[in-house]
């Protein structure tokens, strides 16, 4: 055979291999299927970008990135993301050709407290290549073996980790290649591709319609499995999170990260056809701009605004959706009558009349104890005199129809007065407000806010009165920027005031990982959620702020603060001096209180001290746990007056100040 035959031989192969790519490539019927088709239906989040490897470099790029790891736990929740890489042998090339192929990767849960993560890669018409399997073996290294299985007239290849003894799985279906470390998920996506879940759900492609395909990734949370992801890490239900799973449907946002690694998340978000009817007037009865910044203490940890064209529109609204309910309606409607008969008021004439464009919850950390928050309601009114006339007119009818003897309190000018109607706020505005359960409230300016402990209203006042607002922190003001002004749902979190409640309703070993990880969870001290209604949807916007440790004035923001107490010389022997008269603030639960008095665990006193309208006013003693008189002095008005004296164990006098 002649050279020529052979060379003549080799070229038609080559274009018999060329015409077999163009049929492939070009002439082939396109028979694509989409990613979202074989996403199995339970997930919690979805995470979409069309150029992955361009996306991910960027966010591997970032501060925060870097700085995440070094966390042993944020580096578990990545590393199934991480092992893909690991078992084609780091091949970065094959990565950077699926570049521009659609990636899909969701977050489902697998068990009470385990989630599994599901990859879904369009391979576009390489998929019809049946060399890509065999390829894919090629890239394995050392560490890996492959088998493979049927399921359902597809083929499982399951690539076997020696090492660590797990095992990937990958399958082919049509145009995409799918994987999971549970092989569930993988079933479960072959069992579904042609009866899609997600991919025919309207509600879902109204989202990602809106959301378009802009910035680094699409996110999509699915709220109805919300609930479910948050038991993972809490054994306490969670009021807030049960509702939210039953009023949305889905959310979308498209994703941007800053050179500070400061993350903004814009999109939308569609209520769910059985919402309660608290959501769907909201999303009818327009926006305000958020004024409670002005009250709100600077140590808020969770703001929740809510904002309408006026409280009268919401509320018209309001009663308006329940009615599409009517057992419900009829409920809503037995409870406001009773009230008003036992009491002889007029809800919307004494209450809905003053209340303006603003309602907020307010949640604050206890100065009583460190695990704990105290919550406060604030309703802003369009008239402070009116509303002063009705609630006292209110708090008339209460004297007269109840026997609570309670006496108006005054504190630092502002009254704190005592609303007790049993579960008012709870049939007014619905269950998201049941705890506020014959509450205290106070008149703070254009400002009434209510709370069921007094002391969570005295903090408020101290506060105020100091200036130190959220209105007067630059750090949230640059942060509410981010924002736009208006609203009809604003949720703002401070991470470092929050982390001790949070890590009080979480489970053991959260809690356990919670600790060890605190600076990790610190680092991102800001957290802010908006909705705005547009159409039938509301406009939504998520921002994240990540600020590293060592220029972070907020990570001990959470500790209590304690009142210096007397110098230890060098000797080791205490040195008394006047700071011994610095007391720390008293917290009475009981503003009608004559006294009040703590105790050391022998059941000695600790200290005792007269009360007047809750405030300190009269004598003073303090003793040592062994009963003996350790300090001696009067109040007034919360102030220390007269001449104070500090006793040794011996009962001899030590030290005595005059204020």
């Amino acid at each position: 055979m002649s050279k020529k035959r052979i060379l003549f031989g080799l070229l038609g192969l080559l274009v018999l291999y060329l015409c077999y790519l163009a049929y492939i490539f070009i002439f082939s019927p396109k028979i694509n299927l989409q990613s979202i088709y074989l996403i199995p239906k339970d997930a919690v989040f979805v995470i979409e970008s069309d150029k992955p490897v361009e996306s991910w470099g960027m966010v591997s790029q970032s501060k925060a990135w870097k700085h995440l790891q070094k966390n042993e736990y944020v580096a578990d929740l990545t590393n199934n993301i991480q092992k893909v890489d690991t078992v084609f042998n780091n091949n970065h090339r094959l990565f950077e050709f699926f570049d521009g192929r659609s990636l899909f990767i969701s977050i489902h849960m697998i068990s009470q407290k385990d989630y599994g993560i599901f990859y879904v890669l369009d391979l576009k018409r390489i998929a019809k290549l049946k060399l890509l399997k065999t390829y894919l073996n090629t890239l394995l290294n050392e560490n890996y073996k492959m088998s493979r299985r049927q399921y359902h007239d597809h083929e499982i290849l399951e690539v076997y980790d020696q090492k660590n003894k797990q095992t990937l799985y990958l399958a082919f279906v049509k145009n995409q290649m799918v994987a999971s470390y549970t092989h569930t998920l993988v079933e479960a996506s072959i069992d579904q591709y042609q009866e899609p879940f997600l991919g025919r759900d309207l509600q879902f492609l109204e989202i990602n319609s809106r959301v378009g395909y802009e910035d680094l990734f699409r996110l999509y949370v699915q709220y109805d499995y919300l609930d479910d992801y948050f038991k993972r890490y809490s054994t306490t239900e969670n009021d807030w999170i049960e509702r939210i799973s039953e009023n949305l449907l889905f959310s979308g946002f498209h994703l941007d990260l800053d050179e500070n690694s400061l993350l903004t998340a814009n999109g939308y978000t569609n209520l769910g056809s059985t919402q309660q009817s608290y959501v769907a007037a909201l999303q009818k009865s327009g926006m305000a701009k958020r004024t409670v910044p002005q009250v709100a203490p600077e140590g808020t940890s969770l703001y929740i605004s809510y904002g309408f064209d006026g409280f009268d529109k919401f509320y018209g609204n309001f009663e308006k959706v329940q009615q599409e309910h009517p057992e419900q309606f009829e409920q809503y409607q037995d409870g406001i009558g009773r009230v008003e008969k036992f009491l002889k008021i007029n809800i919307k004439e004494n209450f809905v009349s003053w209340i303006g464009d603003e309602i907020a919850l307010l949640q604050i950390p206890s100065k009583i104890t460190a695990d704990k928050s105290d919550m406060a309601l604030v309703l802003q009114t369009n008239d402070a005199e009116d509303a002063k006339t009705h609630l006292d007119f209110v708090l008339k009818q209460i004297k007269k129809k109840t026997p609570v003897k309670f006496k108006a309190i005054d504190y630092k000018g502002y009254q704190i007065n005592y609303l007790s109607i049993k579960g008012f706020f709870k049939i007014l505005l619905g269950n998201r407000f049941k705890e506020f359960d014959k509450p205290y409230f106070a008149q703070l300016g254009d400002f009434v806010i209510f709370s069921n402990s007094p002391n969570t209203l005295k903090s408020l006042i101290d506060d105020l009165k100091l200036g130190k607002t959220l209105s007067n922190s630059k750090e949230f003001q640059v942060f509410d920027d981010r924002f736009e002004r208006s609203s009809s749902l604003f949720i703002y979190g401070n991470i470092p005031y929050m982390y001790n409640g949070m890590k009080a309703l979480a489970d053991a070993p959260t809690q356990s990982k919670m600790h060890k990880n605190k600076d990790f969870i610190l680092c991102f001290p800001q957290i802010g959620f908006q909705l705005r209604p547009e159409d039938d949807l509301f406009e939504s916007r998520l921002v994240i702020k990540y600020q590293e440790l060592d220029k972070s004035n907020n990570v001990s923001k959470n500790t209590k603060s304690v009142s210096p107490g007397p110098k230890i010389q060098e000797s080791g022997k205490k040195e008394i001096t006047a700071s011994v008269f610095d007391l720390k603030p008293i917290y009475p639960a009981d503003l009608n209180s004559k006294s009040f008095a703590k105790k050391y665990g022998n059941g000695n006193f600790m200290f005792e001290v007269e009360l007047k309208d809750g405030l300190k006013h009269g004598k003073y003693e303090a003793f040592y746990p062994s009963g003996s008189k350790k300090m001696t002095g009067r109040f007034k008005k919360d102030g220390q007056v007269g001449t104070w004296r500090y006793f040794d164990e011996k009962g001899e006098l030590i030290l005595k100040k005059k204020f």
